[in-house]
């Protein structure tokens, strides 16, 4: 709309090019300055019958947009005001960061994203789901699972003041396979506030600790992280966690609970984290879980005093040989479990595979792992191949154009239960805005 009304918008940033009488943004200075807002040219007056240059038109705005208590709608003006200056404000030291910020208090982000598996197993190790379906039986053979889906992702920030914002995140998840527009819901919602720092989240919101081999997916409750970015930061979590975002096996173990089922565990934890030089990502993390449905699970300690807990501490660093090469280790284990209570992985990632930035057209990577992934460890890892197995995986992602990329992974190993084999093909395509 504002490009619509403002036929001038992609003026060059020239101080010396004049603003015409004609021009919109005469119409808003005449109004500011009759509402005190503005201040012309330093004699309290504004020579409207005349023609002014841009540089001294941004010169008021700038002045104006200094001024505190300003109503909503002659705000509103200086926000439109300071888009059309922007270049002049730029020039006189007024960061077009904060102007951008200041004339919009919602930012929309969002996605776009293609998804196709191909899953294979020998012989199911449990009941098996894909996105929510149920694909195959304990024990059945020859398991053969599709995945054909699209995600629609918004994500949404509200400013509320110099402190607080609200952040969302919206999905519709379609399954291309059986033609169905799927479903669509609020995945995630909380107020989050920085103060030197330290930040604080209220809400639903990601789990932020071990989002790698334990919990790729969202907790409700509160979050309180405090550091300096290149030193230690602490980060505590406190809330509830429901398992049904959880893998296969969690699933598997609530079928067996029946009526005895929680569905929702007690969660805390804690973690210390520290990036400084060629180490990055490199910390200790401890979760603590309670309810009643981890003594369903297969290995776990049914019947013991601790049988509906996971106290799961982990350790995980990067280290960065040059700018194109660097390792990756990472380790877990539930002291309340007594099988399949490790996970482990080692990763040597070339190029981007590890900060993969979509601003940068024709950046990619690739990597090997070894990952061993014990289902009692973590409900949710992010990795695509299935909690139980073990085995070697092959990477590639790369971005042919910029806020798209294309990701490509090969899987093939063992499941932990049976040692039967398994295979599993992932492929995405995203378009993010």
């Amino acid at each position: 709309m504002l490009l619509g009304t403002a036929g001038t918008t992609f003026a060059a940033a020239n101080p010396f090019s004049d603003v015409p009488q004609g021009h919109w943004a005469y119409d808003y200075v005449n109004q500011l300055a009759a509402d005190g807002v503005i201040d012309g040219y330093g004699d309290a007056t504004f020579q409207g019958n005349k023609d002014i240059t841009r540089y001294e038109m941004a010169k008021m705005v700038a002045k104006a947009m200094a001024k505190p208590n300003v109503g909503s709608t002659d705000k509103a003006m200086l926000d439109k005001l300071a888009a059309e200056f922007s270049d002049e404000l730029n020039n006189l030291g007024v960061r077009i960061a904060n102007l951008e910020r200041n004339a919009d208090k919602v930012q929309w982000h969002g996605m776009l994203r293609y998804d196709y598996g191909s899953l294979r197993y020998d012989k199911a190790p449990a009941d098996l789901y894909v996105n929510g379906g149920k694909v195959a039986q304990k024990g059945d053979t020859h398991v053969r699972a599709n995945n054909n889906s699209t995600t629609f992702r918004l994500e949404p920030i509200a400013e509320v003041n110099d402190h607080w914002k609200v952040r969302a995140r919206i999905d519709a998840y379609g399954d291309m396979k059986k033609d169905q527009q799927g479903t669509l819901g609020l995945k995630r919602l909380w107020a989050e506030g920085r103060y030197g720092n330290t930040t604080l989240k209220f809400g639903r919101m990601p789990v932020g600790i071990d989002m790698d081999i334990m919990f790729d997916t969202h907790f409700s409750g509160a979050q309180v992280a405090f550091g300096k970015k290149k030193g230690l930061i602490t980060t505590i979590n406190a809330g509830r966690f429901n398992l049904n975002s959880g893998n296969e096996y969690y699933l598997y173990a609530q079928h067996l609970a029946g009526a005895k089922n929680d569905a929702t565990a007690n969660y805390q934890a804690i973690s210390f984290n520290v990036s400084n030089g060629r180490w990055t990502n490199t910390g200790v993390a401890y979760h603590h879980l309670n309810t009643s449905t981890f003594g369903y699970l297969p290995g776990y300690k049914n019947g013991s005093q601790n049988a509906d807990e996971m106290n799961t501490a982990t350790a995980k660093a990067t280290y960065h040989f040059n700018k194109n090469w660097a390792l990756q280790g990472n380790y877990g284990h539930n002291f309340s479990a007594d099988n399949y209570n490790d996970s482990f992985h080692y990763v040597l990632g070339y190029k981007d595979f590890e900060n993969f930035n979509t601003e940068h057209q024709g950046q990619w990577g690739a990597s090997v792992a070894y990952r061993y992934v014990g289902q009692n460890v973590g409900p949710t890892p992010t990795y695509t191949m299935d909690p139980g197995t073990k085995g070697l995986a092959l990477s590639i992602i790369g971005n042919p154009m910029k806020h798209t990329y294309a990701w490509l992974q090969y899987e093939v190993g063992k499941t932990l239960i049976g040692n039967h084999n398994y295979k599993e093909l992932f492929g995405r395509m995203e378009w993010q805005f």
